[in-house]
């Protein structure tokens, strides 16, 4: 198996938690939520961004409106609905519960290497 393959998996799964995360702070750019995620070590590229966003749209977890753009064209902002942070308070939930259980298996195997 392939680490790197491996690791892309792993970013891919909770891509979509992070991205609402973002967006539930209140109206967001594609290109500054690019931003924020490669600055937390969370490579995405606008060709996975992007259809990501159209499916949480049609899954009617967020909204987009056009922003009239004194330096160009209109930019298109995010924004979550009531669904949308309905639906991230549960991946919050369950993204603790799976947190506390990986850190409880990994804790476990460090202390199982140190007293042997």
């Amino acid at each position: 198996m392939n680490i790197e393959n491996a690791q892309v998996q792993m970013r891919k799964g909770i891509l979509e938690f992070c991205i609402l995360h973002i967006i539930s702070r209140g109206e967001v750019y594609a290109s500054d939520m690019l931003d924020e995620l490669t600055s937390a070590k969370i490579m995405v590229v606008e060709g996975t961004l992007y259809p990501l966003l159209t499916r949480l749209k049609n899954s009617g977890l967020l909204e987009y409106k056009w922003v009239e753009s004194s330096s160009g064209p209109p930019r298109k902002y995010y924004v979550i609905t009531e669904t949308g942070l309905e639906f991230l308070t549960g991946m919050q939930a369950t993204w603790v519960e799976l947190s506390e259980s990986v850190n409880t298996i990994i804790h476990k195997t460090e202390a199982l290497k140190t007293s042997a």
